[in-house]
């Protein structure tokens, strides 16, 4: 293995070993605890423009799966590791960890200590870093990574959507469902087309009026990476959608959209909430659910507090008490901040999909 390094905004280093494609990559670092499902989290595309650092020792101990994926590709910019293991022990695997970086032209960095690499940002904040395996060269790589945009203001729906509207599921299923593409996880259209929903899955930018020409019973916002408060046409799209009194239920970024839609303000996370192993409290009920997580922004929570006429709080993150459910007054109109598709993650909540449905139902025969 060659040489490589990571290097923070903040001029902290780490001397490692590449791994994957010998080049150089940037992007804001964040970190995950999962200790499984390297390949979901690989592939969703709500990492777009981060740089990935696992938590767990050993990465690639049970190899590439083709079929183990939340979209058409790698979407994290880069990968820190302690342990990247090439060998793998899984018989169902199709090839190696390194193999499916060289063709996926990801680069990495292994052996290096991510429990001080966490720590640190953990203590200092997310923040922009450079991975490289070309140079050594600080002053260089500086001027490189001085170069790479912040991620607070950055719209990146955009860039991981579909080209072009596609369907999924039975045309004669019992409910249609147009879900809005802002960088939606493979595993949420199989969640919905498991409860017999027809789904119409739309490119982020399109306008209302043609996805409310389908004459959906639902909307459904995704998950997907960038900053919300800089999609101010994916706001205007779901200010229309809930003037509608259709039921929509949103996840992640969809939560987010939700709440500007609302009027209610987003922030960025100190450095956010990434793993599969999050404790969350649902208050309606009562009762707490594991739940796997991948965000840097949230709602506001004041804001939400402020506003009991307006929406109701119906989970809380039992780690640091942000809000990760909303429920908005007199309309049908639902979120979350976590992903209750469970890939890779725990099944606690996929209640939530179940309720979305019921919700429709319910609508339909009113």
């Amino acid at each position: 293995m060659a040489n490589a390094i990571l290097l923070l905004e903040d001029g902290t280093v780490f001397r490692g070993k590449s791994a994957g494609k010998i080049g150089a990559t940037t992007g804001e670092i964040c970190f995950n605890t999962g200790m499984t499902g390297y390949q979901e989290i690989f592939t969703d595309p709500s990492y777009f423009g981060q740089v990935l650092v696992a938590t767990n020792v050993h990465i690639g101990n049970y190899g590439i799966k083709k079929d183990e994926v939340e979209s058409d590709g790698i979407k994290i910019a880069g990968f820190v590791c302690r342990n990247f293991n090439t060998n793998y022990s899984r018989k169902l695997a199709d090839q190696a960890i390194d193999d499916y970086f060289e063709a996926e032209g990801l680069v990495a960095i292994s052996d290096v200590d991510t429990r001080a690499i966490v720590q640190h940002i953990r203590e200092r904040g997310a923040m922009n870093c450079i991975i490289s395996s070309e140079t050594d060269d600080i002053e260089a790589l500086k001027l490189q990574l001085a170069a790479t945009p912040k991620m607070a203001g950055l719209e990146l729906s955009s860039l991981v959507t579909t080209k072009a509207p596609y369907f999924i599921g039975n045309p004669d299923a019992a409910r249609k469902i147009a879900v809005m593409d802002f960088g939606v996880k493979k595993n949420i259209l199989r969640n919905f087309d498991a409860r017999d929903c027809y789904l119409q899955v739309f490119p982020a930018r399109t306008p209302y009026a043609e996805v409310k020409a389908w004459n959906a019973d639902g909307y459904f916002l995704s998950n997907g990476p960038g900053d919300p408060a800089s999609m101010e046409y994916a706001v205007t799209l779901v200010t229309a959608m809930l003037a509608e009194e259709k039921p929509l239920f949103g996840i992640c970024l969809g939560q987010q959209l939700l709440a500007l839609a609302a009027g209610l303000p987003t922030y960025k996370l100190h450095h956010g909430h990434r793993g599969i192993n999050h404790p969350v409290k649902n208050l309606r009920t009562g009762r707490s659910e594991i739940t796997s997580q991948n965000h840097g922004f949230g709602v506001v929570e004041q804001a939400v507090y402020d506003n009991p006429g307006l929406v109701e709080p119906t989970h809380i993150n039992l780690n640091d008490n942000t809000v990760e459910g909303i429920r908005l007054k007199g309309k049908p109109a639902f979120s979350v901040q976590y992903h209750p598709e469970a890939s890779p993650g725990p099944h606690d909540a996929q209640y939530l999909f179940d309720d979305f449905v019921t919700l429709i139902d319910a609508q339909k025969v009113g």
